[in-house]
């Protein structure tokens, strides 16, 4: 076969992915559950296909909901010292002027912390507690008799626990960049709301990657930041364009792709299947709590790495 025949069937098999995927039963919108299901209905109905679905009532029980209010944080946790994530413009682990920038970690007391997110105090910086190596079991374990150590009938259907269980807070100004994960995401919203932007695994030849310089904000003496590169790490694959407000011109590929859009509000549970893309924004002071599963590498896993593959092929040829 000749080059330019070889690299228009790779096209064409690239093209086809995506509408083939959706044709197979991708959602047009998040469905809800009213309530939990079965270990063997989940598996068969939301893993197995690697479906997206917001679940109520599965939470309801749980004391966090009335008891986490900022008046029982402050008496819990008060003024111990916990990580939180500081950045001059509210993005954590994003592409920032050609490079992909992390979060300073500050240490800091809680108490503290809640007096910038109550705006008690003012800062021009973006305060958010998002670390996520299980940070309610390792940073907040008084915490985690308000909620569970893991979700019952997922460990079940899994057949394992979580690999992390994760505690967020912040300002409505800290946004997750797209990205994807390699875990099966129950993600619990127990005050205010959260908005996520998401793509299925085939919209990834519509989604650009390119390779950054990773680096940290640092905070200088005067209170301004600095960018510092790690020089001795390698360069990260990330994503550069903003969902919600997308560089066409620079990515046209883009405009195929078909994101959904959903609230997820108190009480309310989603689940964000693995290699599930991902752009999260939140109503201010925000509370919610994550259980991060991992995933199966199965024949879902060998299906992405196809595409991811013959996405990086069309791109070099």
């Amino acid at each position: 076969m000749a080059e330019g025949e070889a690299l228009r069937a790779v096209r064409g098999c690239l093209a086809a992915f995506p509408w083939e995927a959706r044709e197979l039963g991708w959602p047009e919108s998040v469905p809800y559950l009213d309530r939990p299901p079965s270990p063997l209905e989940f598996y068969r109905e939301w893993v197995s296909p690697n479906k997206p679905c917001i679940i109520r009532n599965a939470i309801s029980h749980w004391p966090a909901l009335k008891k986490w209010t900022s008046v029982y944080l402050r008496e819990v946790v008060g003024p111990k010292v916990v990580s939180v994530a500081v950045t001059p413009n509210g993005y954590a682990d994003a592409v920032f002027q050609d490079r992909f920038v992390m979060p300073e970690e500050h240490k800091m007391p809680f108490k503290d912390f809640l007096d910038i997110v109550e705006k008690k105090v003012t800062s021009p910086n973006v305060f958010y507690v998002q670390k996520q190596c299980s940070n309610l079991t390792e940073e907040f374990p008084e915490l985690v008799c308000d909620v569970q150590p893991d979700i019952p009938w997922m460990s079940e259907a899994l057949g394992k626990k979580p690999d992390a269980v994760n505690f967020w807070l912040g300002e409505s100004a800290a946004v997750t960049s797209l990205h994807k994960d390699h875990y099966e995401n129950l993600y619990c919203v127990v005050s205010g709301e959260k908005y996520f932007l998401l793509h299925p695994p085939s919209d990834r030849p519509f989604i650009p990657y390119e390779l950054y310089q990773p680096a940290t904000y640092h905070v200088s003496e005067d209170g301004s930041f600095e960018i510092v590169d790690e020089k001795t790490a390698e360069k990260v694959p990330w994503i550069p364009l903003d969902p919600l407000n997308p560089d066409l011109e620079l990515y046209p590929e883009y405009a195929q792709a078909k994101p959904l859009q959903c609230t997820v509000k108190a009480g309310e549970m989603l689940y964000l299947p693995s290699l599930w893309f991902h752009h999260v924004q939140q109503s201010h002071g925000c509370i919610a709590v994550n259980y991060w599963y991992d995933m199966e590498y199965d024949i879902k896993y060998s299906y992405y790495q196809l595409l991811d593959c013959l996405t990086k092929t069309v791109k070099m040829l």
